[in-house]
């Protein structure tokens, strides 16, 4: 086992980013991978009810192909953010995305339901070493003055595969049964994995070991979090759900005393420390909570109160995605020369004037009526988006790169479910009005999120 002495220092850094020519190949590289994990998350979706037939398997059972992944996703991003810290962001990113290509494949020819969940707590896995680093890694390709454009044009490669992902998915599916939906993965990662191999930068390591009992507590306790936050959404007895939460918090508690005096702990209660870095992620959880609201609420307002058949939802739901991936490249280079407090809280006030809109459409709405006031979102969503995650990875130290990483893809994760859970108890208590209720939550976080991240305003940015 590797030492644990608090006191190693770190190795020495590297220069600011990468060479022009090389750059381009290690963002390539990096944004192949990226939109396969979220391709990935967009398809199986899709795929559930093709896979329920042809498994001869219950909805309810199918769920868990879905579950299974976020959960072997978000349990070890912090300690796979840790790791990378260690033994090179590189390493974990290029390991993620084998494990990930491999589980593709084994997903392709998954025989039965517990074949097929086996294989995609492998993808989980190894998604969530694309997502544990991949934030970090950016930070080393681009250089500094250029750090805003780069996370830019990954959130446009992210909210790309979002907005397209359905589509692709029904397109393999009018030509090929399910398993072609996993199989599409593996020459795009084979590609992926070659060209990363040769152009992704090797970046400082930490001189202290990893801290695997530590680690084993990070993945239990978020494990346990995101299980009992979906539990609450699917309506299970409270005694199990507040059993779920309360061990979770346990072992939170018990994680951030064993790792007091460790130089990068596995929950990073040391950026936390810097303001900058707290409002950016608490503001990322009331973001993503938003989001999370509004894609679980939407589909069920416009199909059960609006009347509108899948096919016209699915074409209300695309604008979103895709000005935010119009948004994010433009914002991105907004951020390089102004305040991400002051992008961030526009954005933010933008979006939820959006919910406000959608909270109060008429009773019955033309398609442009709809369209523009989800475009709207879209516009407030991507103006906040980059520049926060900026701020996030700008106020911690390069070293720390890792555990920043690490809470930028749960920040996102934590808000999306906890967003999901509360549309579903809307419905739970308002029925039919559960969707405006749910919207205009929507829209009492976004302004939430707009003050704290005005308040950044008045925070000095800290040292590295």
């Amino acid at each position: 086992m590797l030492d644990r002495s608090p006191k190693t220092p770190l190795s020495p850094l590297v220069g600011d980013g990468l060479p022009p020519e090389r750059r381009i190949w290690a963002v390539v590289a990096i944004s192949v991978a990226v939109a396969m994990a979220s391709l990935d998350t967009a398809i199986a979706n899709i795929a559930l009810p093709s896979i329920a037939n042809d498994l001869k398997v219950s909805p309810a059972d199918v769920v868990w192909v879905v579950n299974v992944y976020q959960i072997a996703l978000v349990a070890t991003l912090l300690p796979l953010g840790a790791l990378g810290e260690i033994v090179g962001y590189k390493r974990i990113y290029l390991g993620g995305l084998l494990l990930f290509t491999v589980a593709s494949l084994a997903c392709a020819y998954a025989w039965s339901l517990p074949t097929l969940l086996i294989a995609r707590v492998l993808q989980g896995l190894g998604a969530s070493g694309l997502m544990s680093v991949n934030s970090a890694l950016i930070r080393f390709v681009y250089p500094s003055r250029m750090l805003g454009r780069g996370y830019g044009y990954n959130a446009m490669v992210v909210g790309t595969a979002f907005t397209f992902g359905p589509t692709i998915a029904s397109a393999i599916l009018a030509f090929g049964p399910w398993p072609w939906l996993f199989a599409v993965n593996i020459p795009f990662g084979l590609v992926a994995m070659a060209i990363g191999v040769r152009t992704l930068p090797s970046t400082p390591r930490a001189g202290h070991g990893f801290d695997f009992l530590g680690a084993g507590l990070a993945a239990i306790c978020l494990g346990l979090v995101i299980i009992g936050i979906g539990s609450a959404a699917h309506r299970a007895s409270a005694g199990p759900v507040a059993a779920e939460l309360a061990i979770g918090l346990v072992l939170g508690l018990i994680l951030i005393r064993r790792q007091a005096d460790h130089p990068a702990p596995m929950l990073p209660v040391d950026l936390f420390r810097r303001p900058m870095f707290a409002l950016s992620a608490a503001t990322a959880v009331c973001s993503f909570a938003v989001q999370g609201i509004s894609f679980v609420s939407l589909p069920f307002y416009f199909e059960d109160i609006l009347h509108r058949t899948q096919v016209e939802t699915g074409f209300f739901m695309t604008p979103w995605p895709l000005v935010v991936a119009i948004m994010a490249p433009v914002a991105g280079r907004l951020s390089d020369r102004h305040p991400v407090g002051l992008l961030g809280g526009i954005g933010l006030v933008i979006l939820g004037i959006g919910m406000v809109l959608l909270a109060t459409l008429p009773v019955e709405p033309g398609i442009l009526n709809i369209v523009w006031r989800m475009a709207i979102c879209g516009l407030g969503f991507g103006f906040f988006q980059t520049p926060n995650l900026r701020a996030i990875m700008s106020s911690a130290p390069p070293g720390r790169s890792g555990g920043a990483s690490g809470i930028v893809a749960t920040a996102r994760l934590t808000g999306q479910t906890t967003g999901a859970a509360l549309a579903a108890l809307c419905f739970a208590l308002a029925g039919r009005d559960g969707a405006t209720t749910a919207l205009a939550l929507g829209a009492g976080f976004a302004t939430v999120g707009s003050v704290m991240s005005f308040l950044r305003l008045t925070v000095q940015p800290a040292k590295p």
